[in-house]
């Protein structure tokens, strides 16, 4: 087995699984009374917003379409490179469709405002952005987000999708990693 896999880190946590499972419920309602009457597709940031994108379709209660695409900015490191790459783009047209961009965590920001307007160019209907936590003391750009979980303090995180090199996503509550 992999050393690096075996090696434990100090993880405090920050959000109880509970709460999360609370908030989720909070913003498929909101999501599902905006869009009453109607669908909406769900972009899922692969892979750290699976976990969060699929607890929250579960309980949206409007239809709900799914397409995935997989962005990097953060690479083994502990903070975004600032250097944006598409490693897999949607699978489906977007054109005329009510999407949500659902992310896990918006932390400077730059990622989405370099996903955003080439999904605008794509000509939506509306494009909204879901994120589970945000760190706006981290934010370098002004992003527009509709439905927001928790702000959290400038802290690196694990858990409920998030990762530190690959490692902690399956924690069902959203940790600190002391490093």
């Amino acid at each position: 087995m992999n050393e690096k896999v075996l090696e434990k880190h100090d993880i405090r946590v920050m959000i109880p699984e509970e709460d999360l499972q609370e908030k989720i419920n909070e913003l498929a309602a909101q999501i599902s009374k905006d869009h009453e009457g109607g669908y909406v597709k769900l972009i899922c940031i692969l892979k750290g917003s699976i976990f969060f994108c699929c607890e929250l379709a579960k309980r949206i209660t409007v239809p709900v379409m799914l397409d995935f695409i997989q962005v990097s900015s953060y690479g083994s490191g502990t903070s975004s490179s600032g250097n944006v790459k598409i490693k897999k783009d949607l699978d489906e047209s977007i054109e005329g469709e009510d999407v949500i961009i659902v992310e896990d965590i918006i932390d400077s920001g730059n990622t989405l405002s370099k996903l955003v307007p080439m999904l605008q160019e794509r000509n939506p209907k509306s494009l909204k952005i879901c994120t589970m936590l945000s760190k706006p003391d981290r934010r370098e750009v002004d992003i527009d987000v509709k439905y927001n979980g928790f702000v959290i303090p400038d802290e690196f995180v694990v858990g409920f999708g998030l990762d530190y090199d690959q490692r902690y996503r399956n924690l069902p509550y959203i940790g600190v990693l002391k490093l």
